[in-house]
């Protein structure tokens, strides 16, 4: 079943551009990736400081090995540097998943 995952960044004053650079250096990482369906960035309207990324995958799993990635690791942790906390996660599957 596929997932969409919501990840939440509050980056510091003044890192908003080098953080959506990374970003969509992650992302062109993430197309190459199994499961891969989608990704978008938003950008509060009324303060660039918070960063929503959503990203839609094929199943959890693919989700999972492309979160623990060394390739995705590494820029997670440059994209810390650059926040005020770190980064708030939520997955959602996309409709009701089968047995609940």
């Amino acid at each position: 079943m596929a997932v969409k995952v919501f990840i939440k960044r509050n980056i510091k004053q003044g890192k908003t551009q080098a953080a959506l650079e990374m970003l969509n250096e992650v992302r062109s990482h993430a197309l190459k990736q199994p499961g891969y369906i989608s990704g978008e960035t938003l950008v509060n309207h009324y303060d660039p400081c918070n960063i929503i990324v959503v990203s839609t995958w094929q199943s959890i799993d693919d989700w999972i090995r492309w979160q623990e990635s060394d390739q995705r690791s590494g820029k997670e942790d440059q994209l810390e540097s650059l926040q005020e906390a770190p980064a708030n996660f939520e997955i959602y599957d996309l409709g009701l998943p089968s047995g609940k």
